[in-house]
């Protein structure tokens, strides 16, 4: 079953069966990977590989951006305790050096080897599969809604990077980042308008560019 095929039968929650069919291929643990803040203006991108245990898997698992904040946390704790789990930040620098896509794609590398356990075989949101990648991967257009363990991935990811902007939002208070997670909002827009940009905001990204463009000093320009 190919991605596209996989995207145009979405059940109506997540489900075990793909996993299921890899450890049966491949003779073991399978994990699922998710990124998130590929979009945002500010900040970095979070990506999160999940082995479930098939015994223990969380109720409720579902596309982060499906769940509450609340929900979102709830099931965050229920997944830390009971499955393997890495996580790989992908820093501004990073981003704007490489591009948000290679960044994104070096995260989800990076924090699949960053579990405890290895995986023999991996489910990827989306449609592209990470280059040297360590071990057999299947890309899932639209996974975070069919597999429970991207889904899984999607939730650890979300809520890790909503921490780190609510962190930085008590140093860079101006942006509301606490609000709307360094995401393009109108908020965030007149702020950047009235205060500038700092060495959060990606660079490489349109409507930074542009504010840099406009900037007529230093300080207006590192904020």
């Amino acid at each position: 079953m190919d991605a596209l095929f996989e995207s145009a039968f979405l059940p109506d929650a997540p489900s075990f069966v793909l996993e299921a069919d890899l450890m049966d291929k491949h003779k073991g643990p399978v994990a699922g990977l998710d990124e998130a803040g590929r979009g945002p203006w500010a900040g970095p991108v979070v990506a999160a590989s999940v082995i479930l245990n098939p015994d223990r898997i969380p109720e409720g698992l579902n596309d982060s951006k499906k769940l509450t904040e609340k929900e979102r946390e709830e099931r965050f704790e229920e997944i830390m305790a009971s499955a393997i789990v890495g996580i790989a930040i992908g820093h501004v620098k990073r981003i704007d050096r490489d591009n948000i896509l290679q960044a994104s794609l070096w995260a989800m590398r990076r924090s699949f080897r960053e579990m405890e356990a290895p995986a023999v075989a991996a489910l990827i949101d989306g449609n592209i599969k990470p280059k040297r990648f360590p071990c057999p991967a299947r890309p899932v257009v639209g996974g975070d809604g069919i597999s429970v363990s991207i889904a899984a991935a999607s939730i650890v990811a979300k809520v890790t990077r909503d921490r780190m902007m609510v962190k930085l939002s008590k140093r860079y208070r101006k942006y509301g980042w606490e609000r709307n997670k360094g995401y393009g909002t109108r908020e965030h827009a007149e702020a950047i308008q009235k205060h500038g940009v700092c060495l959060h905001h990606r660079r490489s990204f349109s409507p930074i560019e542009k504010a840099l463009g406009v900037a007529e000093t230093p300080e207006l320009q590192l904020g």
